[in-house]
């Protein structure tokens, strides 16, 4: 359950940021006698406006949300689970009741709040090295040297009421995470307690919630989640981070080699009338459909393509050689989309006009066959170089 809380805290932080980089950021209020009021209209125009792209905004992340909440619902299906027993579900609620008391997730949030969301404030705030040489210019070496008076002195310069402001940003938001939280306690329980009674039978249910009655028990209960973001539990888990980068660092040429050594996907050009076939009725599409792009790909630029991906062919000729075919099947999507109109029957062209648009087609024909033998060419010799050491 660590993680689940561990990205609540890193959102909660997140969400406060772009309020203390905006008060940053905020030119000063203009002086009460220079302030020229808008017009009415203009101001509940611009009210209006401001409106609509918050519910603009807040349907678009509702629907993100959806579909987030979507993949997670098929990913942990529970629709195939059997019914839980309603005793073991009771026993498994007095569980989960004792272990998330109310504000128990916001008390974890409090173990490392003062930690955690006070060195963000401070590393994005007036006083860090990174925001005072943005401010000045000057190289963040240089200003690592100063002592941290001075460096608040510096930056009171440009916001003498920082503190003030980073008080005012945290007493704001800090109600705002804590009533999230506690939402979010209630579908917690519900579903730790489902889990509770699918795992554990109803004796051993009986047995855990007659230690969390005990004053141990209680004080394991009430401490058990805030625990989970103490200090050292946090630093210890960030330390194990490199650690773990460097493994897969270490490890990575053999696992390309390993990765190397699967069979390559195949295309559909390697399936052959059979193959087609059956797939065709799989989709229920027609088999000639499937036919027809098989055949198209199943052309030497693919293996140009392929050579490329590997890391060796001519990138402009191959780049040629797919704009030629994407111009021919526009082209001849075009063609099959005017065929009725009577204006395209070449049999009502003048001669003139006859003779330059088939002139034009004679040149398009040559170079797209011209491109087509430079990606041959290409893969060639891209092939070639492939053979030899150190490629």
């Amino acid at each position: 359950m660590m993680p689940s809380f561990q990205s609540i805290l890193l959102a909660g932080a997140a969400a406060m940021l772009p309020l203390g980089a905006s008060a940053h950021a905020a030119p000063e209020e203009a002086p009460v006698a220079e302030a020229v009021a808008a017009p009415a209209d203009d101001q509940a125009s611009s009210e209006d406006d401001s409106k609509a792209a918050a519910e603009e905004a807040k349907a678009k992340m509702q629907k993100e949300m959806d579909e987030a909440i979507a993949l997670v619902e098929k990913m942990f299906d529970t629709s195939s689970l059997p019914p839980i027993d309603p005793a073991r579900l009771t026993l498994a609620e007095r569980t989960t009741a004792a272990l998330i008391p109310t504000g128990s997730i916001e008390k974890m949030v409090d173990n490392l709040y003062g930690k955690m969301f006070k060195t963000i404030m401070g590393e994005f705030g007036g006083q860090s090295d990174l925001m005072l040489s943005i401010q000045t210019g000057v190289e963040s070496d240089q200003i690592a040297k100063l002592d941290e008076a001075t460096k608040g002195k510096v930056a009171d310069m440009f916001d003498p009421h920082r503190k003030e402001r980073e008080d005012q940003i945290t007493k704001v938001i800090k109600p705002l995470i804590s009533e999230v939280l506690g939402d979010m306690e209630p579908p917690m329980r519900s579903g730790l307690a489902k889990a509770y009674a699918r795992k554990f039978t109803g004796a051993q249910l009986t047995d855990i919630n007659g230690f969390l009655a005990t004053p141990t028990g209680t004080l394991y209960a009430n401490e058990w989640m805030a625990l989970q973001a103490d200090p050292e539990v946090m630093l210890a888990v960030i330390k194990a981070v490199p650690p773990l980068i460097t493994k897969f660092i270490d490890r990575a040429p053999e696992l390309e080699k390993d990765f190397k050594d699967l069979p390559k996907e195949r295309q559909l050009s390697d399936f052959d009338d059979k193959e087609l076939a059956k797939l065709a009725k799989l989709m229920k599409v027609n088999v000639k459909v499937l036919k027809e792009q098989r055949d198209m790909w199943k052309t030497d630029s693919v293996e140009a393509t392929e050579a490329v991906a590997v890391g060796a062919a001519d990138d402009y000729a191959v780049d040629a050689a797919a704009d030629a075919a994407t111009a021919a099947a526009d082209a001849a999507a075009y063609a099959t989309d005017t065929v009725a109109d009577p204006a395209y029957d070449r049999s009502n062209w003048s001669a003139a006009d006859l003779k330059r648009v088939e002139d034009l087609e004679a040149a398009y024909e040559n170079a797209s066959l011209a491109a087509q033998q430079a990606a041959e060419e290409a893969a060639a010799n891209a092939s070639n170089r492939s053979k030899l050491p150190n490629k």
